[in-house]
């Protein structure tokens, strides 16, 4: 593949893997040589992409989801992608399969959360970021997951998330309801939702 070839592909999906590059026939020499001459960027360990792109407001969730495809973003970076907060955290909350081994990143700083198979599928909905996929937590999920989590993030953030879905409309009590369950919070998020209604 050559190098205009090489650009080409990078510019339709954003963000590449170098593994996902030399399945497609890249060699090292070629992806090394367009480094050099600058048509492409080093964003992290094994991640190009084009030094002309705009960086976006989740580019560090478009990293994380390329390196750790079987993780889900989850409460504060999911609060932020939702818009659920004013709070920008320093680090991507990301929840992976209960007994897999804790990712190690260089960059973006992780915070890591252990979810069994059910809590780990449930409520994920399927972002495309600049032709990334990447899998967050919807907001009933979201929101249940802070007051689960309330010890790790604070009550006050858990409130505030309940407080902004609740109403904007973007939540129902049903759906927060379903997340109680499945998550095993019905007693703690009781007293929350019988004051909202």
């Amino acid at each position: 593949m050559s190098i205009k070839e090489l650009l080409e592909l990078v510019s339709k999906h954003g963000l590449v893997r170098s593994r996902d590059l030399t399945l497609l026939g890249v060699t090292r020499v070629t992806l090394t040589r367009a480094v050099r001459q600058g048509h492409l960027e080093r964003i992290g360990r094994g991640l190009y992409g084009l030094p002309t792109r705009s960086p976006s407001e989740h580019t560090s969730l478009m990293e994380v989801a390329l390196r750790i495809p079987r993780g889900v973003v989850c409460l504060l970076s999911a609060l932020r992608f939702h818009e659920l907060t004013t709070q920008a955290p320093y680090q991507v909350w990301l929840a992976i399969p209960h007994k897999s081994a804790a990712p190690r990143l260089d960059y973006p700083p992780l915070r890591v959360v252990r979810a069994d198979s059910l809590r780990l599928t449930s409520g994920v909905e399927t972002h495309i970021i600049d032709g990334v996929q990447v899998n967050v937590f919807c907001i009933g999920r979201t929101v249940i997951d802070c007051f689960k989590f309330r010890n790790k993030i604070g009550i006050d953030v858990a409130l505030e998330a309940l407080s902004e879905a609740w109403y904007s409309g973007r939540v129902s009590s049903d759906e927060l309801w379903r997340y109680a369950k499945i998550c095993r919070v019905q007693n703690i998020i009781r007293p929350y939702l019988e004051a909202l209604l």
